[in-house]
C-alpha cells in the first residue's frame, strides 16, 4: 500500500504543500487555508505543518528550546511559543503584557505575526489530532545533513544546499511544479522538508524534540523530525 503524506508550509499568501507518495515527490499544492489542504488531503496518512501545534498555560514550551538548541547558526529561525492565553489576546500590546506577566519575558512581533495561522491549525489539531503534526524544516534539514546548515534558507548556497539535501534523501523537485510555483523557492523548499518529516512519521521512524513530548490535557506537544 502507497504511503501518500503532506507537508506543509506557511507563507505569506497563505499555504503550500507537498505531497510525497512512498517517500518520493507527488505534487505542490497552494490554498488560502489550510482547512482547505486537510479537506483535499485524498487520504493523506499524516500531515506535517510548519506551525506551533499545542501552547502550555503558564509557561515556554520545551520544544522550542531544545529545537533551537541543534540549529547552531539557524537557531534564530525557531520562534519560542508563549502560553494559550497570550494568543487570546485581541492585540499585540495586550499578548505582550500578558506574556511578561506569565513569564518574565516578552513576546516577539514574528511570533505574534503567525496568530491567525497559529489558530487556524491548532483548531484543526484540536479536531483531528491524529492527523497533524508538528515539525521545523530547519530541524528536518540539520537532520538530513548530520549537523548544522551553514547558510540561511533565502541565500543561493542555502537553497543549493537544501534541494541537494532533499535530492539525496528521495525528494526531487522538479523545475516545473505547476501554480505553486509562484510560491517564494524556500517556502517550497521547507514544505518538502517537512514532507520528509512526516514520511518519517507514517513510517514510524521519526524522532522528537523534547523526547518523549510533553504532555498537556492529554496533548502531545513536541517538534518531530
Amino acid at each position: 500500500m502507497s504511503i501518500h503524506v503532506i507537508g506543509v508550509d506557511a507563507y505569506a499568501l497563505g499555504w503550500v504543500g507537498v505531497e510525497l507518495r512512498d517517500g518520493v515527490f507527488g505534487r505542490a499544492v497552494l490554498a488560502a487555508s489550510l482547512y482547505e489542504i486537510v479537506a483535499n488531503s485524498s487520504g493523506a496518512a499524516v500531515i506535517g505543518v510548519d506551525i506551533p501545534l499545542g501552547m502550555l498555560p503558564d509557561k515556554w514550551r520545551s520544544a522550542d528550546t531544545l529545537a533551537a538548541d541543534q540549529l547552531g547558526p539557524r537557531r534564530g529561525s525557531i520562534f519560542r511559543v508563549p502560553p494559550r492565553q497570550v494568543w487570546m489576546e485581541a492585540d499585540f500590546t495586550a499578548a505582550n503584557r500578558l506574556c511578561r506577566e506569565l513569564t518574565g519575558a516578552g513576546l516577539s512581533r514574528q511570533s505574534w505575526a503567525l496568530r491567525p495561522k497559529l489558530l487556524e491549525a491548532n483548531a484543526i489539531w484540536e479536531r483531528h489530532p491524529g492527523l497533524l503534526f508538528e515539525a521545523h524544516p530547519e530541524v528536518s534539514f540539520r537532520t538530513m545533513a548530520g549537523e548544522p546548515l551553514p547558510h540561511a534558507k533565502k541565500t543561493w548556497a542555502g537553497q543549493a544546499r537544501r534541494r541537494d539535501l532533499l535530492a539525496r534523501n528521495g525528494i526531487v523537485l522538479p523545475d516545473q511544479i505547476g501554480p505553486a510555483g509562484q510560491a517564494p523557492p524556500d517556502d517550497i523548499l521547507d514544505a518538502a522538508a517537512v514532507a520528509w518529516s512526516a514520511h518519517r512519521m507514517a513510517t514510524g521512524t521519526a524522532l522528537s524534540h523534547p523526547s518523549p513530548p510533553e504532555e498537556n490535557n492529554g496533548s502531545k506537544i513536541a517538534i518531530w523530525y
